[in-house]
């Protein structure tokens, strides 16, 4: 297996079979990609990840491979010949091809003609002897159920047709037509148009296959599920299929060799060509979910490695009209310490007691930040704040709140605040998201978040993997403060899940916070094993050792130690001296379980040792007098924040409660294959109004000279 993985992947054996045989031991990848370079050649997170992915799936073909092989054994029909083929075949496709005659079958027409006894009749019409007379042959087979020799030929038919559509080498050759020339057609299902509106553009839709997009096959796959649209992957060309069929099948120009022409004929329109259509349709659609899946994973980990404010403490408002705004004060921690409500907007409107509230808030918790959710009421809330003569200067961010309710009324919420009601969690949540957006982020289920694209149409269970997989790569590239981490962050961390994560809070809720790393193996199940997974990923910013507080692993200490005696410093000098540091050769430190990548990586993290990878934030503002839809005009030039990325391109939130989009033409002046590689999630933007339509609430921006 592991050489076909190297194969597919274009990655060397050597570095295959070490990562292959370190997954197998258990490692994550996160740990496998940062501390174990040696062994892979340096493969990265994406490489590694890849190569677990085709693990998985040639294991899993693995077991059908043998569930196969079982069940023609017990036909008794198993040669060495067959059996070679079957454990030679590595694709999925081409097995079930080998696997489809022996396979068990239904009550098909075929096998109702074979329990007639027509099965010989059938063999004779194939061998296309010119001097047979079909009508002759077939007289030998009226009896029983077989009513005249036009029955019997019909059902010798029925047989050649299915023989056809089992043929290996028939199925390849209709295979390859789909494959270069095959077109996806798609038209609105009649007496529909109306209520299909939003489908339009596929209402006479026709494209080859290869070229179709992913984001334009799931929404016709979501208009034919929701009955509106009727969708067709065909060939280009029915007749030159049949013309490659007839080809294969038919030998001579005798009666018999017509009666095989007409069954090819029958075979691949109702039962080959069905059965590829079914095979192209399923592999279109698990291609547009990876493209999908991709750009949702790709948004996931812009916004989980969204700018922190960091430890300050936060205001956070939850902005309503009627409602009132929903006001919580937290901590440098993120602890909430009070909860209120203030009504600055109609219909209430009370202002002057809002900023009265406001201004006691911030001077009595020495606030240092207001953070506004960017829902209803929140242009006008932002405006009110920031109109306000605070005594001290106070930043003031509008934050996403996708994902807020739901967080609200979660059993994670419940746990966390279980005397409070969900506006009251929903605004703490929307303090702690700019306080630490990845440690609030990743209590919600990342569906919820609304950075995707056809999210519920692609497949759930490849969705969810990749999510949890991308989360589990931003928590531990970031690293977390063991001593202030949730439960939920901790969960995330390589080599623990939740059970080990429940087991440190536990622990640290009743010893007081770690004093080491090497104090963790003293948490109850937490093994040798998981300390080696974890530690490196765990921060404790206080310890006695200054490599406690960085991604130098434990198991590298003594290396460190030893630098720091050659040159006669301590570690925490080491750590200090930039100049000492540049002086040391690594070469000298390099041992059969460390090389020079690791050193490398570890020079590195002595030069920043705990630093959060993540940027720093920055003030924002939309543009003051745009307000609504009504007050856009085509040639404005404005301020834009980047809400979610797709194939097509980027939405733009520009302060009127409905994103802009601007088509992938649009992003730059010269060719974008990609919209990531333009725009970043959360990026703030300048941007031109291009086209309004208020009527159907689209705005178009583009971005081309901006």
């Amino acid at each position: 297996m592991n050489s076909i993985i190297a194969k597919l992947l274009n990655i060397p054996l050597r570095q295959v079979d070490a990562t292959v045989n370190l997954l197998n031991d258990g490692a994550t990848i996160p740990f496998i990609a940062r501390y174990r370079k040696e062994a892979t050649g340096s493969l990265d997170e994406v490489q590694i990840q890849a190569i677990q992915e085709q693990l998985d799936k040639l294991t899993e073909l693995q077991k059908r491979k043998v569930t196969v092989l079982n069940s023609i054994e017990e036909q008794g029909k198993l040669t060495e010949e067959l059996k070679r083929k079957i454990e030679d075949c590595w694709e999925s496709n081409l097995l079930e091809d080998i696997y489809l005659p022996f396979k068990p079958k239904k009550r098909t027409r075929a096998e109702v003609a074979r329990q007639k006894g027509l099965e010989p009749l059938a063999k004779r019409l194939m061998v296309q002897n010119v001097s047979d007379d079909p009508a002759v042959l077939a007289a030998r087979f009226v009896k029983g159920d077989v009513k005249d020799e036009d029955d019997a030929i019909k059902g010798a038919q029925d047989i050649i047709a299915e023989w056809v559509a089992e043929s290996e080498g028939a199925r390849a050759r209709v295979r390859r037509s789909f494959q270069y020339d095959a077109v996806i057609t798609c038209k609105v299902v009649k007496g529909k148009e109306e209520e299909a509106e939003k489908y339009k553009d596929y209402f006479a839709f026709s494209e080859p296959l290869k070229r179709c997009s992913s984001h334009r096959f799931l929404a016709m796959r979501r208009g034919e599920d929701e009955g509106f649209l009727r969708m067709d992957i065909s060939p280009a060309n029915d007749d030159d299929c049949l013309d490659r069929l007839e080809h294969i099948f038919v030998k001579t120009r005798g009666a018999c060799a017509s009666l095989v022409a007409q069954a090819v004929g029958d075979g691949y329109k109702r039962l080959l060509k069905p059965s590829i259509q079914t095979e192209f349709a399923a592999l279109s659609k698990e291609k547009a979910d990876e493209e999908a899946i991709k750009v949702f994973a790709d948004n996931l980990r812009q916004l989980l490695l969204s700018a922190p404010l960091g430890q300050k403490r936060v205001l956070a408002l939850d902005p309503g009209f009627r409602t009132g705004c929903k006001v919580v004060c937290l901590s440098r921690q993120g602890d909430l310490l009070c909860h209120d409500v203030v009504y600055p907007h109609p219909p209430v409107q009370k202002a002057q007691e809002a900023e009265a509230k406001l201004l006691h808030l911030v001077q009595k918790f020495e606030i240092e930040a207001v953070s506004i959710g960017n829902g209803t009421a929140s242009r006008e809330t932002e405006a009110f704040v920031r109109a306000i003569k605070f005594p001290q200067p106070v930043q003031i961010f509008v934050v996403s709140e996708n994902g807020a309710s739901v967080y609200s009324a979660s059993a994670v919420a419940r746990e966390e605040f279980p005397n409070e009601d969900v506006t009251v969690r929903g605004a703490v949540s929307i303090g702690r998201r700019l306080i630490d957006p990845l440690a609030e982020l990743v209590k919600i289920d990342p569906k919820s978040i609304g950075v995707g694209q056809y999210q519920h149409d692609v497949d759930q269970s490849k969705l969810k993997k990749s999510l949890d997989n991308t989360v589990v790569s931003c928590v531990n590239r970031v690293g977390v403060n063991v001593n202030t981490a949730s439960r939920h962050l901790l969960t995330y961390i390589s080599g623990l899940g939740p059970q080990l994560a429940q087991n440190i809070v536990e622990y640290r809720a009743e010893n007081g916070p770690f004093a080491s790393r090497a104090a963790l193996k003293k948490v109850p199940r937490l093994g040798e094993k998981a300390f080696q997974l974890a530690a490196g990923f765990l921060r404790i910013p206080d310890a006695k050792n200054p490599l406690d507080n960085s991604a130098v692993h434990p198991e590298a200490y003594d290396v460190v130690a030893q630098m720091a005696k050659d040159a006669h410093v301590t570690v925490a000098q080491l750590i200090a001296d930039g100049n000492l540091r540049q002086s040391i050769d690594l070469k000298k430190y390099v041992t059969n379980e460390i090389g020079l990548p690791t050193l490398s990586d570890i020079m590195a993290e002595l030069e920043k040792p705990g630093r959060d990878p993540r940027q720093q934030l920055t003030e924002f503002s939309f543009d003051a007098t745009v307000h609504t839809i009504q007050d856009l005009h085509e040639g404005q030039i404005l301020p834009g924040i980047v809400t979610n990325i797709t194939n097509f391109g980027a939405f733009v939130d520009i302060g009127v409660h409905q994103d802009g989009l601007v088509h992938i033409s649009e992003l730059a002046d010269h060719y974008v294959s990609s919209a990531s590689d333009v725009v970043s999630l959360h990026q703030q933007v300048m941007v031109r109004v291009s086209q309004v339509d208020v009527k159907r609430n689209r705005i178009s921006l583009s971005m081309k000279g901006v």
